[in-house]
């Protein structure tokens, strides 16, 4: 499974959605229920799957598709 399927099926998985809703518009202002709770769901599910550990800074910005992937970018995971 590559990167990008990886981080499709823990988006799709925490907010049950299909991937095809992944786009540029999927964000904390955009998507229904995205809470702390979810966002917290999302990193942790990030974390233990690509075996890293997101510093304070980028877990906060951690609320949207586009930079989740620019964030995994800075640990040089290739998406």
């Amino acid at each position: 499974m590559t990167n990008i399927e990886i981080l499709n099926n823990i988006f799709c998985d925490v907010f049950s959605v299909e991937a095809s809703a992944l786009n540029a518009d999927f964000d904390k202002n955009n998507v229904e229920g995205w809470d702390s709770v979810h966002q917290l769901s999302l990193t942790s599910a990030i974390e233990d799957e690509f075996d890293i550990m997101l510093d304070a800074e980028d877990i906060l910005d951690f609320t949207s598709y586009n930079n989740a992937k620019n964030i995994l970018a800075k640990y040089e995971i290739e998406i």
